[in-house]
């Protein structure tokens, strides 16, 4: 699986709500940060996510204007936009910023997550 399928495989990953599938694309090392708040930790990621799922009820996330800024052998970084819809204490709520996300392939050459950047709208 190259960068490309990675990228897609963690954007439907994150649609299923289960950590689990997520963390198969993310580095041991991961670094995300977010506007409101930073994490070096899996842990942390992890508690980030599943809060956002237990706040923002039925959750779907997309992407659009996927731009690959800079691609060698053995990383990859992209740019785009997101968005975001769901349920809010019943109410349809949504919302959408900026990412950045950077791919390193690592040494069973197997293409994972190492940075995420999201900037809201």
């Amino acid at each position: 699986m190259g960068y490309i399928e990675a990228f897609e495989k963690y954007i439907q990953a994150t649609n299923t709500h289960d950590f689990n599938n997520v963390k198969s694309i993310l580095d041991n090392n991961a670094v995300y940060w977010f506007a409101d708040k930073y994490f070096t930790s899996i842990s942390e990621i992890q508690n980030y996510f599943e809060n956002t799922w237990n706040v923002v009820k039925n959750e779907v996330y997309t992407v659009t204007n996927v731009q690959w800024i800079a691609v060698d052998s053995n990383s990859a970084t992209c740019i785009y936009t997101y968005h975001w819809e769901g349920y809010h204490e019943g109410k349809f709520v949504s919302g959408e910023g900026r990412a950045t996300n950077l791919f390193i392939k690592n040494s069973h050459g197997d293409w994972k997550i190492v940075h995420e950047h999201l900037n809201s709208n």
